[in-house]
């Protein structure tokens, strides 16, 4: 007997119609018009519901008030059609980003293509190119496009769930930002007021931008809208989708395409506004998950954009409700947005099954006792080199004998000049990058996870919080109230993120989560020192970038002194309990078993990580990667056991940021590139290639 044929497979029947599906839409849709009516009312000049009536529909014997009608044509009426278009936008190329990943956590944010969309047109700005609009908005497609690529091919695994994509994207996303900042602050004049649009701004000055925009959104969103049958057959997994005939390669390139495309226009509109694309496909799935028939792409889309309206627009008006109107202008939009993303990214995480890490441990390769030496003195050689080149090399070359005549008293006037400004900078960059490597050491043993630094937990966006409130709030009151600020600031941020990762129900803390709810703590803080910057200081964006970006200029031995003194303190202490740190690092079980306290250990070294991040927050600023980088350099030379692998990673962090910063200030000079974006190039392609690494892992 012959076999019988399996019987073909079956598409996937469609959801039963709801009475409910319809409602959901026009009550959607009357809220974004009662907000919008509210968001053409406010403003710095006063308008009336009645002027708003006359304005824009006029009667036959009511003429309308010139000046109602200048406001609102010149003002208020592109500013609401940005934050429309830009909402939608966003919203569906959220949507479409989820759908393919079969990941929450997806959005133009956490795939770092609005980040690679921002510094393609910062960029061009920077040099001095004005460019059309459609022109420029092919710049932050490319821009946008090459980002998200390059996330999703080091993120590719298939158990790297949501974490290992979003610390892709978070890494990429650092680098490029750390690219864009320094661009701000070499061209200051080409890229003046980029600063506050860079967050994301829906102020606008006429309808050009927005009419010339709204024809390539409406092209994007039908290509979405045909994609929508192959989206809901993708959802049944990639298998099922080959047997019933979908390309899924194909399928899903053209998808990334569409959604980069949406994302770069509304980046050229507005700026790249955080957490739009995120935020308004998890609340369309909400409502779906208890109204049948909206989970299917053809309404799941036009739901998500109409949320990603609601989103940008209520945002809006929050933030004018909020903040005097002569301030609300210079405000970004994506401030707000990035704090409520910030907190659906929390909760996503809260959400993240406490299963094995993706990355267990922080262990090393096992090395004799004479290795350990002999690494012990080619790092001691390139400390000393770093120093000799960092007081020798710059904008001015000084001699080997210049210095020593320097340090005698007898040197020149311009030497000396030279070499009293170089040695502050070098001590900043050798006891900052030693505290900040100290830190990642200490963080990545308590989270388990070799993929943590101080930058992704809190903890340096927390301290930066602290220190640049201080600066902007109190010019001139003193190195230690700011050291107090940030370290005070770095604290309530990472107990926060501990509070929140650990969970209900759970045993222990999960690594995966930990990481999580530090990025969306991370956001939010970001958020707020830019909110900060801008209400306090808005053309003294250049201190502020200066100081997120990292960097040494201008150091004083003041402000090298509490990094100094913090590293004296903790590394002797964190040493003394090496032993208990190589406990913590292993699992949840055996410190329990030898008797360790855990959680309280945990929070001690987590103190002895806030107090080193905040001191070198004061020397170097919101230095990035470094705490990453030199943690993983150390364990590879010398193994896993910290009693040798924290030493070498401090002499590792000393010399990156030394030479860095010495790198920064010599190959364009007299021009000066800050040391952060030095650390962030070496950092960033290490990261992917540690992602990329254990792209098999478990």
């Amino acid at each position: 007997m012959t076999a019988a044929a399996p019987a073909p497979a079956r598409p996937p029947a469609p959801a039963p119609r709801s009475r409910k599906a319809p409602i959901v839409f026009l009550a959607g849709i009357v809220a974004l018009l009662v907000l919008s009516a509210v968001h053409l009312l406010q403003g710095s000049s006063h308008l009336g519901f009645g002027d708003l009536l006359h304005a824009i529909l006029p009667g036959a014997d009511d003429e309308p008030s010139s000046q109602a009608v200048a406001v609102l044509v010149a003002s208020r009426l592109p500013r609401l059609a940005a934050a429309l278009l830009v909402g939608l936008a966003l919203g569906f190329a959220g949507c479409v980003l989820q759908s393919i990943a079969r990941n929450p956590l997806t959005s133009p944010d956490t795939l770092a293509v609005n980040a690679g969309a921002y510094v393609s047109v910062v960029g061009v700005a920077a040099f001095g190119i004005s460019l059309p609009f459609y022109v420029n908005g092919i710049v932050a497609f490319a821009g946008g496009l090459a980002a998200a690529g390059l996330v999703l091919l080091v993120a590719r695994s298939s158990s790297g769930g949501a974490a290992r994509l979003v610390l892709a994207g978070s890494a990429i996303a650092l680098a490029l930002t750390a690219l864009t900042s320094v661009l701000l602050m070499l061209f200051q004049e080409r890229t003046a007021g980029l600063y506050g649009w860079g967050s994301g701004t829906t102020v606008q000055s006429g309808l050009r931008q927005v009419s010339l925009a709204a024809p390539v959104i409406a092209l994007g969103i039908a290509a979405t809208l045909l994609l929508a049958h192959r989206l809901d057959v993708l959802g049944l997994g990639d298998d099922q989708a080959r047997v019933l005939g979908v390309d899924v390669r194909r399928t899903r390139t053209f998808a990334v395409v569409v959604a980069v495309l949406l994302s770069a226009v509304a980046v050229t509109v507005a700026g790249p506004i955080g957490f739009v694309g995120l935020c308004a496909p998890v609340i369309a799935r909400l409502i779906a998950s208890r109204v049948p028939g909206l989970g299917k792409h053809p309404l799941l889309l036009p739901l998500s954009g109409l949320a990603g309206a609601l989103a940008v627009v209520a945002a809006d008006v929050l933030l004018r409700a909020l903040v005097p109107a002569d301030k609300a202008v210079s405000v970004p939009t994506g401030v707000v947005t990035t704090l409520a993303g910030a907190v659906v990214v929390v909760w996503l995480a809260r959400r993240q099954p406490s299963g094995t890490p993706s990355a267990r441990g922080t262990h090393g390769t096992v090395r004799s006792r004479r290795w350990v030496f002999a690494t012990g003195l080619v790092l001691a050689v390139a400390l000393v080199g770093a120093v000799v080149s960092a007081l020798l090399l710059g904008d001015r070359i000084v001699l080997l004998g210049d210095v020593l005549n320097w340090l005698r008293g007898l040197a020149g006037t311009e030497v000396s000049f030279a070499l009293d400004l170089r040695w502050p900078r070098m001590l900043a960059a050798l006891l900052g990058g030693a505290a900040l490597a100290v830190a990642g050491s200490l963080v990545q043993a308590i989270c388990r996870n070799p993929l943590a630094e101080p930058s992704l937990l809190g903890v340096t966006p927390g301290a930066s919080v602290g220190a640049i409130s201080v600066v902007l709030l109190a010019p001139g009151i003193g190195i230690w109230p700011m050291m107090g600020a940030a370290t005070v600031a770095a604290f309530a941020t990472f107990a926060l993120v501990h509070w929140l990762a650990s969970g209900r129900g759970s045993r222990g803390l999960s690594s995966d989560r930990l990481v999580l709810v530090g990025i969306g703590v991370s956001a939010a803080a970001n958020a707020i020192t830019t909110l900060v910057v801008v209400l306090t200081s808005p053309w003294n964006a250049n201190l502020a970038l200066t100081w997120l970006v990292g960097s040494t200029y201008g150091r004083e031995f003041d402000q090298v002194l509490p990094v100094l003194l913090a590293l004296a303190v903790v590394l002797p202490l964190a040493l003394s309990q090496a032993r208990t740190l190589d406990l913590v690092a292993l699992d949840e079980d055996v410190p329990r078993v030898l008797g360790v306290p855990l959680d309280r250990s945990r929070l001690a070294f987590a103190s002895l990580a806030g107090v080193l991040t905040a001191a070198a927050a004061c020397a170097v600023g919101a230095l990035g990667f470094v705490g990453l980088v030199a943690p993983h350099a150390a364990r590879a030379l010398v193994g896993s056991q910290h009693s040798r692998s924290l030493p070498v990673a401090a002499v590792v962090g000393a010399v990156l940021v030394c030479v860095a910063d010495t790198l920064g200030r010599t190959v364009l000079a007299p021009t000066q590139i800050a040391a952060g974006l030095v650390t962030a190039l070496i950092g960033a392609p290490y990261f992917g290639w540690l992602l990329w690494r254990s792209r098999t892992a478990a």
